[in-house]
């Protein structure tokens, strides 16, 4: 039986016969038409009027939090149930992160202990300069909530919507209702350009500044001339034709994992003490990666044991996000807890959930649970 990977990239044909052209026409820096081709794209799907393509979703993040001028003493909110990438650049930016709780509603921050974090942050001699949320698993924060206690503190909110691409949030696109939101196609994204990311905006200032950091930040001449230090952070045209290939399938494939999700809770979500990740009212949930949760005092099986059980089957799985305040590189960090993230860390387990699984395959991890839970 052959491997069942966790979220493994959905590639075709076209995609192959876009990157030889693009190969063969030349185009494989990040000169040329092919880069700001895939720019454009992207947002117009997304629906937001500007976008540049970056390295990575991280860099995107990064441009954004650097623009803002951070110095020591500012602070910047995030998660603390999220991948780290969505919080190393508020450190290289030059801030430190204050992390906040989840919303058992929908696994992101909660905005209800937000004024509270403003609290904290004056407590610990800091000062709150933005608001970094993320999109977990593919789905969209309360960014109406957020955006409104933001807003009362004067501050701005940067939306860390990576694992969000083709996720909806009161009919629109992730990503809006932030000043920026940056995006990524990792290789285990839904659509992927094999590494890259995108900073998206309705601001077009902002973007077009963050377009020149990104590019060492060079200003026109014949010669190299620099009036700031800037980033080698631009996208390739390889990558790039890659995204132009892949984000028409964007909708099958959100699709596709929405039915993968669903086959998982068909045949396991009856179980007693067996749960899976929400999806808020009016939001659409990518399930990018199918989670499901365990009450170890109800199962008496750990997120750990069903992994192993799941690998020796020759099938991949993960736990939920480590939560940052328990990470080792951010002991120091202050933190606003309500127990949810410790709880879901303590539980959930990522369940195999690329767009390219049969239903055979799905019944073939399914099994293993099962026979794991019923030992």
């Amino acid at each position: 039986m052959r491997r069942i990977p966790l979220s493994a990239p959905d590639l075709g044909p076209d995609d192959r016969a876009r990157l030889i052209q693009t190969f063969d026409d030349g185009w494989v820096s990040s000169a040329g038409p092919v880069v700001e081709a895939f720019e454009q794209a992207f947002a117009d799907h997304v629906g937001l009027a500007h976008a540049t393509a970056t390295s990575s979703g991280t860099a995107a993040l990064h441009l954004a939090l650097h623009m803002l001028d951070l110095k020591p003493g500012d602070a910047v909110i995030a998660p603390t149930l999220t991948f780290i990438g969505g919080v190393a650049p508020i450190v290289h930016a030059g801030a430190r992160p204050l992390f906040v709780d989840s919303s058992p509603d929908d696994w992101n921050l909660d905005p209800a202990l937000l004024d509270a974090a403003f609290a904290k942050a004056r407590t610990e001699g800091l000062t709150v300069r933005a608001i970094v949320p993320a999109d977990l698993y593919g789905q969209g924060c309360d960014i109406g909530a957020i955006g409104a206690v933001a807003a009362s503190h004067g501050v701005p909110v940067i939306l860390d919507s990576a694992e969000a691409v083709g996720a909806m949030v009161g009919g629109r696109h992730a990503g809006h209702g932030a000043s920026a939101a940056g995006f990524s196609f990792n290789g285990n994204k839904i659509i992927t350009t094999g590494g890259g990311g995108m900073l998206a905006s309705d601001d077009g200032a902002l973007i077009a500044r963050a377009r020149s950091l990104a590019a060492a930040a060079r200003i026109p001449a014949v010669h190299y001339e620099h009036a700031e230090v800037g980033f080698n952070y631009r996208m390739l045209s390889l990558s790039a034709a890659l995204g132009l290939s892949q984000l028409p399938t964007l909708e099958a494939k959100v699709n596709r994992r929405r039915a993968i999700f669903d086959h998982y809770r068909g045949r396991l979500g009856g179980r007693y003490g067996v749960d899976f990740a929400p999806e808020a009212p009016g939001r659409r949930h990518t399930r990018w990666l199918s989670v499901m949760v365990m009450d170890r005092e109800i199962t008496g099986v750990s997120p750990e044991r069903l992994r192993l059980a799941l690998a020796a089957a020759d099938i991949e799985a993960r736990p939920v996000w480590k939560p940052m305040h328990l990470q080792p590189a951010f002991r120091d960090a202050p933190v606003l807890q309500n127990g949810v993230a410790e709880t879901l860390f303590a539980g959930g387990l990522c369940l195999p959930s690329g767009s390219s699984l049969t239903g055979a395959d799905i019944d073939r991890v399914c099994d293993v649970i099962e026979a794991t839970l019923d030992a």
